[in-house]
């Protein structure tokens, strides 16, 4: 191998029941360079670095690593870890109630003859943040007093404190905010600038495009072409079409013969107290409402209240001192509990698809039937099987959720294919209205446009749709109509060509500078 290569994986072939996820997969990586590994869900991308970091041990695949000039067989993390290699995964590995230091160095702690020795813990972890810009980070707090941003970067210097040469990033900017991902795609380039080789595996294709010096397309399982940056065109779309293997010309499918009824769902004067703290107003005087066949946004900054008041509604799931008056086709209902919420017949699709959508655990069709079982599948306490199984395929196949077979564990599905279990999960109940809560995160632009096309079928057959996203251009590609929310109130409501960037955060300063 040249020595301007730090690592080369070739023809890694790795099955998982006789299934495929990697068939001949070849890449290289420069040393000192951020390489960006693309793809849709399913393509593979961190089953290759789950092989490369040794969570798959040499045994269970084919294929050679070959790490600076040598051919590496890691049987654990430890393993790759001793070498260098460190991987960061979408999940943060962070125990919340261990305090930052502790956190920086788990697994790898500062001790002698087994007694952890404190101080150098402290003052190494106060370097290390130093080095991620978190220098001013008190080291001594538990880490689930700070935001996810912050914990990623504790993620970023628990990996240096690890001596890594070679640092792989799954979705690190997933969960953060438009300030935090730049402050993280910043750290990388300094890293870069140090001389440490990145691999990045990320959906979010402008970010790519920044940081990335060459970008690995894998589809299928297959590798498929790599893009160096300064001799391949290195645009989003084009990105996009060796991912999905085609052009896609309009990333939000266009809703047509889809005519807007009668109101179906009336909030009014809706507020809301923090759970914890009941003196803290979150929300304040909500009035909101949706048609018959009509996509309602909800936009705003991180922390303005969307998800709060998604999840107060849906059976008073969040918050305290509840007040207000919710309306269903014009009759006053009362929802406070999950059960009354699915009884009348409103859904919520949580925009943590892992921690309250799916039990990871089990199976596609328990996963799918689970909101229905009680009203649709069981009569007398009893489930009737059969209907089940035959419901959950006809799904399966409605919203394309690719899978060997429905009683795979749904935790081993791809991203985007447990976003569309979540979103089956709740079809099947058959709701009147549906809260999606950002339904698209950390998926792929392929499976993002399959999502954006069932909502469209679901406006279609007059359902009432609330969508709650982060990005602006989904807000503005898929929605009719958008409540601007910021410090848990309603700043402003936007129709139709009205819906521009602009004008979203033209509300939220205008409504700054009024409560100012």
């Amino acid at each position: 191998m040249a020595e301007e290569y730090i690592l080369e994986m070739n023809h890694i072939v790795k099955a998982f029941s006789g299934v495929k996820a990697l068939d001949d997969v070849n890449f290289k990586v420069k040393r000192g360079e951020i390489m960006a590994i693309c793809g849709e869900n399913g393509a593979g991308k961190s089953t290759l670095m789950n092989v490369l970091s040794g969570v798959y041990p040499y045994g269970t695949y084919e294929g050679d690593i070959v790490y600076c000039g040598e051919t590496c067989q890691f049987h654990n993390i430890k393993e790759s870890e001793h070498k260098g290699i460190v991987i960061i995964h979408q999940e943060l590995a962070l125990s919340p109630y261990l305090s930052v230091a502790e956190n920086v160095f788990l697994g790898n702690e500062r001790q002698e003859k087994g007694v952890i020795d404190w101080t150098r813990t402290r003052r190494e972890a106060q370097t290390l943040l130093e080095r991620v810009g978190m220098g001013n980070i008190n080291v001594n707090v538990p880490v689930n007093t700070l935001g996810v941003g912050q914990q990623q970067m504790i993620e970023i210097a628990k990996a240096m404190g690890k001596k890594a040469d070679l640092l792989i990033l799954d979705e690190p900017t997933a969960a953060l905010n438009d300030a935090e991902s730049a402050q993280l795609l910043e750290l990388m380039l300094q890293l870069k600038s140090q001389g440490m080789t990145c691999i990045i595996i990320s959906h979010k294709l402008n970010e790519i495009s920044y940081v990335a010096d060459s970008i690995t397309i894998i589809r299928d399982g297959h590798t498929i072409e790599t893009l160096h940056k300064g001799v391949d065109e290195f645009s989003e779309d084009r990105i996009i079409k060796g991912m999905v293997g085609r052009e896609l010309t309009n990333r939000y499918p266009k809703r047509e013969d889809c005519p807007i009824g009668d109101t179906i769902f009336e909030v009014k004067n809706w507020s809301v107290y923090h759970p914890d703290d009941g003196n803290r107003q979150v929300l304040k005087n909500i009035n909101i409402s949706v048609r018959a066949g009509e996509v309602v946004g909800l936009a705003g900054l991180m922390g303005a209240g969307r998800t709060e008041l998604a999840m107060s509604l849906f059976g008073h799931a969040y918050g305290q001192k509840i007040s207000g008056e919710v309306y269903m086709k014009g009759k006053k209902v009362e929802m406070r509990s999950v059960r009354a919420a699915i009884d009348n017949n409103l859904a919520y699709v949580s925009e943590d698809r892992k921690t309250y959508g799916l039990v990871l655990i089990d199976s596609i069709t328990f996963n799918m039937s689970l909101a229905a079982l009680r009203r649709f599948f069981s009569e007398r306490g009893v489930v009737d099987e059969r209907k089940e199984a035959v419901k959950a395929e006809e799904y399966r196949r409605l919203i394309n959720v690719k899978t060997a077979t429905m009683e795979q564990p749904v935790g081993s599905l791809s991203g985007g294919n447990q976003q569309k279990v979540v979103l089956a999960k709740w079809m099947l109940t058959q709701p009147d209205v549906l809260i999606l809560d950002e339904p698209t995160r950390g998926i792929d632009v392929g499976a993002k446009y399959e999502i954006y096309s069932v909502i469209n079928d679901l406006a279609k057959s007059g359902k009432a749709i609330i969508i709650i996203s982060s990005e602006m251009p989904e807000i503005i590609g898929t929605c009719d109509r958008t409540y601007v929310i910021n410090e848990g109130a309603i700043a402003g409501e936007l129709v139709g060509s009205a819906m521009t960037q602009e004008a979203i955060m033209g509300c939220i300063m205008a409504h700054n500078r009024k409560g100012e």
